[in-house]
């Protein structure tokens, strides 16, 4: 089937009729049948046409690795509308700004979720949505997600269906924020064709099938957990097992009670589970994994085969603004080259590394990665400078990576144009942090880089100068950043300081800063 010429809510449909009441979901004691995934998609369509949504609205959903968070994607596709996911690790300053950067009108929100009403926390914050249901137990006169539902009875199918129908493959299906250098969020504008071509080249060649039951930790607000998670599941027939919450052990436990066959995460993922003792229990139904997001040692890949079990084991390498998804190692690929590289370009796309004149280099020639084809994104929400900055006038898709191609096309990954880094799987953008940062009323200067750390592969370290005559100490400024910022983003170490080091333009010398905080630790 030409997937790109399809949409994911007709995918649904399909998925219905090719599995039936083969079990889609399985999630804390309940099972959805592919039948009853299509059934509550179509629910969810009538209910949100009832509430007026049109073609291109965009509508939010704020919550972990839930079978709603499928049934109100699938529902907001089915009416053309936008999904803007939103990370359950974010504050309510930040949920705001999305909100409102993305002129969302329905929010979809957990309810109690890590400790946190979440819906509270935009109390006090100006947001322009217009409704917001609670899935799970709503408070304070909140609407539920069974009052959502029950909203579906006010328009006939038949309404759905022809809305259903006017949705085309080159239509936007999502709007993901991802972060840059300037420290405010951009919306990353994919299309329904351009991600189901690549969820199905990334089946192909992880060999994913029905047979596969598929357990999804990455967040669905992550482009993996969404695009290569609850749409590759219906796309291929395999049973998700969504998981909202990392513990080792208790995702131990469930691959030996569920039979988990197929684990995308990041390294630090996997090498919690090696850190878990693991005597007496069965793990051999394992078969494969996906990896990526930073480097990779040999020896964890090594480990991965022969003492969780994988038969497969694939790194990949891709971004928002690439539909998630770029390169990845064939299966059978060496270890060497699984734990060095990121694998080559996928069909119908290109990679290259360019040098400051922009000519593409040769093998082995370390520059920028740039990507071209299909699963290039359509833009940034609102921001033509940053995607004519972002695209070039040849359509190549400037990544801001450094790294160097082998002779066989293998990308390595080397270092980054950009000051970001990744901590625990999750890119964080040190311009984002301290401008989060900088609201802390003792702050007057604030500059993060990000430092080795041997368990997330890199944390943030702080360096702040505060204002005169504030006393602010270094715990109490980690104990506000774990209050008002994602946990990922808040910095593991801060250092209070006199001035920061700058240039004669004035600009902080990041390079110090990083050399500072080496010898720190």
């Amino acid at each position: 089937m030409d997937y790109e010429r399809t949409t994911i809510p007709r995918l649904a449909c399909l998925a219905a009729e090719r599995f039936g009441n083969a079990t889609a979901i399985m999630a804390d004691g309940r099972s959805y049948s592919f039948t009853e995934v299509e059934r509550l998609r179509r629910t969810a369509a009538r209910a949100l046409l009832t509430l007026g949504v049109r073609h291109g609205d965009r509508v939010a959903v704020w919550a972990p690795n839930i079978p709603e968070w499928v049934f109100a994607g699938l529902g907001i596709h089915s009416v053309g509308a936008i999904i803007v996911p939103i990370s359950t690790r974010m504050k309510g300053t930040e949920v705001a700004d999305i909100l409102n950067r993305s002129e969302a009108r329905i929010l979809f929100s957990v309810g109690d979720f890590l400790g946190e009403y979440y819906p509270a926390m935009l109390s006090g914050h100006k947001v322009g949505i217009e409704h917001c249901f609670v899935i799970g137990t709503p408070r304070n006169g909140d609407r539920s997600w069974d009052e959502f539902l029950a909203l579906a009875d006010r328009t006939p199918e038949e309404e759905a269906a022809r809305r259903l129908d006017a949705v085309s493959p080159d239509d936007l299906s999502d709007m993901i924020f991802t972060s840059g250098t300037t420290g405010f969020p951009k919306g990353v504008l994919t299309a329904h064709g351009q991600n189901l071509r690549g969820v199905a080249t990334w089946a192909e060649v992880v060999g994913v099938g029905p047979h596969d039951r598929h357990l999804v930790i990455t967040p669905f607000f992550h482009t993996f957990g969404y695009k290569y998670g609850w749409v590759l599941d219906l796309l291929t027939g395999a049973t998700m097992l969504p998981q909202s919450v990392f513990t080792p052990g208790a995702v131990l436990r469930r691959i030996v009670e569920d039979k988990v066959t197929l684990i995308p995460g990041p390294p630090t993922l996997f090498e919690g589970l090696l850190a878990e003792d693991r005597r007496g229990l069965d793990l051999s139904s394992l078969r494969a994994a996906v990896t990526g997001a930073s480097s990779i040692p040999p020896v964890l890949v090594r480990r991965m085969r022969e003492e969780l079990g994988f038969s497969r084991v694939h790194t990949a390498y891709g971004l928002t603004e690439s539909c998630g998804f770029a390169t990845i190692t064939p299966d059978g690929a060496p270890v060497e080259v699984i734990a060095n590289t990121s694998g080559a370009a996928i069909p119908g796309t290109e990679v290259r590394c360019i040098g400051p004149d922009g000519q593409a280099l040769g093998p082995n020639e370390t520059g920028e990665i740039v990507i071209r084809g299909y699963n290039v994104m359509r833009g940034y929400f609102n921001d033509a400078k940053a995607t004519r900055d972002t695209i070039d006038e040849d359509g190549w898709l400037h990544t801001g990576d450094i790294g160097s191609l082998d002779e066989n096309g293998n990308i390595r990954i080397l270092d980054r144009l950009k000051d970001m880094y990744i901590s625990g799987g999750f890119n964080c953008y040190p311009a984002e942090i301290e401008r989060l940062m900088a609201a802390h009323p003792d702050i007057a200067q604030v500059a993060v880089v990000g430092v080795p750390d041997g368990r997330l592969g890199e944390v943030g370290h702080a360096f702040v100068v505060l204002r005169s005559g504030a006393s602010a100490s270094e715990a109490d400024i980690i104990a506000w950043s774990r209050a008002n910022l994602a946990n990922y983003k808040v910095p593991r170490r801060v250092a209070l300081v006199e001035a920061l080091p700058v240039n004669a333009a004035g600009k902080v010398l990041k390079r110090t800063l990083r050399g500072q905080a080496a010898s720190a630790v």
